[in-house]
């Protein structure tokens, strides 16, 4: 394993994307349980894009113009969804913290389909890794399940940070319901954000 690989995993991990705004999101409007259970969420919908990748998936959906317009469809869709219910006055930046909250299963679903819907992770997968398991290597499946394990690892770490620090503010903001509401839109703002991002990806 190489030094590059761990640094330009790390990069994407940390990077603002979909997985790390609702777990912030999250930790911000249900507390530091319900963040974490989202971080795990979110590494959880990156296996399926692992297993297309090992399999040959990616391969016809990265080659698939229909293909990879289907998931980018529903990506945006979910982005947009996701946008909406953050800016609901009990949606997942709840000002209240008396307000009841999404169960475990439920963030856990929204965690898994914002990364299963993001067709960049299997893009990633597929352009990315292989690029760090050598040519000369008896076992490049198990070489892409093992770097494929780290990054997982990394993103779940990575996102129980800052599922951890945003609960830990989550304190500061209720006592203050406009800032909550600024938050609420800012949210809202950055999901419609990547969801124009993603309509304007294209294959490579």
């Amino acid at each position: 394993m190489s030094s590059e690989f761990l640094i330009t995993s790390l990069i994407v991990v940390i990077s603002p994307g979909t997985g790390a705004l609702y777990t912030i999101a999250t930790g911000l409007g249900s507390g530091v349980k319900q963040s974490l259970i989202a971080a795990v969420g979110c590494t959880l919908g990156i296996i399926p894009h692992m297993l297309a990748a090992i399999t040959g998936l990616a391969a016809i959906f990265h080659t698939s113009a229909a293909a990879f317009g289907i998931i980018k469809f529903l990506g945006v869709i979910w982005l947009l969804y996701m946008a909406w219910i953050t800016l609901k006055q009990n949606g997942p930046l709840q000002i209240e913290s008396t307000n009841e909250t999404a169960t475990p299963l439920k963030v856990i679903v929204h965690a898994v389909l914002i990364n299963l819907l993001n067709p960049k992770l299997s893009l990633f997968f597929l352009a990315f890794l292989p690029q760090f398991i050598s040519t000369e290597t008896a076992s490049p499946t198990n070489d892409m399940l093992i770097l494929s394990g780290i990054f997982m690892l990394m993103t779940l770490l990575i996102f129980m940070l800052y599922g951890v620090f945003s609960s830990f503010m989550r304190g500061h903001i209720l006592s203050r319901p406009k800032v909550m509401k600024i938050l609420r839109a800012s949210f809202s703002l950055s999901f419609i954000g990547l969801g124009i991002k993603l309509i304007l990806t294209q294959r490579e």
